[in-house]
């Protein structure tokens, strides 16, 4: 499973220094996506189990005495269906949406939350997410690594729908990474050079991780209320907190607004390898992977499809 090879190739030495550590193991990921196409696993292999025999906790979903991780995820879905509100949205589909909720993943003994009752594009996630370390991908976005996720966010037509007239088309703004690595700082442009400039919330995270790891202030946000407006999207998951205990690495993910049809099952595999990541760099074994969430809805268009998700049954867990 690419989690063991791509803790490995991180190396453990610390974000900062990390970039010959980083491009290791996006070489790792690639090798491992292709050995599972290779297999016939495509890019969507396994979901967490539980991890013990206690069930993981949903506070929305009615699925508490689920014992695999993922139905949580398919219990919530079945929730919203049958119980959501209908609602507007910004893109004019139209929703199914429930106010409040929580999912839990265990992290321990190698398993990993991607789950298996639909295709996850896992190479995507790894890339997103170092991407989101700007000192590796910040210039080129996901994009230049053949990754389109953000191209329609990015796009001519769509940076001038939204009065960035001036933009470069494929510059997002002041989003994720930059808030991550540079929170406070001024933005410009997607070429410019801010090293050194702003707060670097990632490295503060990993120092108190080290440091003081009772700390109940790591935390790392991406919602900047002064950078909204030169954003092409303000972020939907905006605030993490992570919690030491008993030698473990523990994450909570807040995500204001959640796609459960295609954003919720990418959001869980993200943060999941960010946790095994700084965990592995903080010598600590991952824990719990919590995933809260806000606005939690369907769009109207993915209700069949969702339908024929749900009579699915969750496949074992990779190791």
């Amino acid at each position: 499973m690419f989690v063991k090879v791509c803790r490995t190739a991180w190396l453990g030495r610390g974000w900062q220094s990390s970039s010959t550590a980083g491009t290791r193991c996006v070489r790792a990921f690639r090798m491992s996506a292709a050995q599972e196409a290779k297999e016939g696993a495509g890019v969507a292999v396994g979901v967490a189990a539980n991890g013990s025999d206690s069930p993981p906790q949903n506070g929305v979903s009615g699925v508490a005495g689920a014992r695999h991780g993922e139905e949580q995820y398919l219990g919530l879905i079945r929730t919203i269906l049958q119980t959501g509100n209908k609602k507007g949205d910004r893109t004019g589909t139209g929703t199914l949406s429930l106010f409040g909720a929580q999912m839990r993943f265990s992290l321990r003994d190698d398993v990993f939350p991607l789950l298996t009752t639909k295709r996850v594009f896992w190479r995507g996630v790894a890339e997103e997410l170092l991407w989101f370390h700007p000192r590796l991908h910040q210039r080129q976005g996901p994009a230049g690594k053949d990754v389109h996720i953000w191209d329609s966010n990015s796009s001519r037509e769509f940076l001038d729908k939204m009065g960035f007239t001036d933009r470069e088309e494929g510059d997002l703004g002041p989003v994720y990474g930059f808030q991550w690595r540079h929170f406070g700082a001024e933005y410009t442009n997607m070429h410019a050079d801010y090293s050194g400039k702003g707060v670097d919330q990632l490295q503060k995270v990993i120092d108190t991780i080290k440091n003081n790891p009772n700390d109940r202030r790591i935390i790392m946000c991406a919602w900047n209320a002064s950078d909204l407006d030169l954003m092409a999207l303000p972020p939907c998951h905006c605030l993490c907190q992570f919690y030491v205990a008993n030698g473990e690495l523990s994450c909570q993910l807040y995500q204001r607004s959640a796609d459960m049809g295609l954003g919720v099952p990418f959001n869980i595999a993200s943060y999941s390898l960010l946790t095994y990541m700084i965990a592995h760099i903080t010598d600590l074994k991952p824990g719990d992977f919590v995933h809260t969430l806000g606005d939690t809805h369907v769009y109207n268009n993915h209700c069949e499809a969702l339908e024929e998700q749900l009579g699915r049954a969750p496949r074992p867990s990779p190791g």
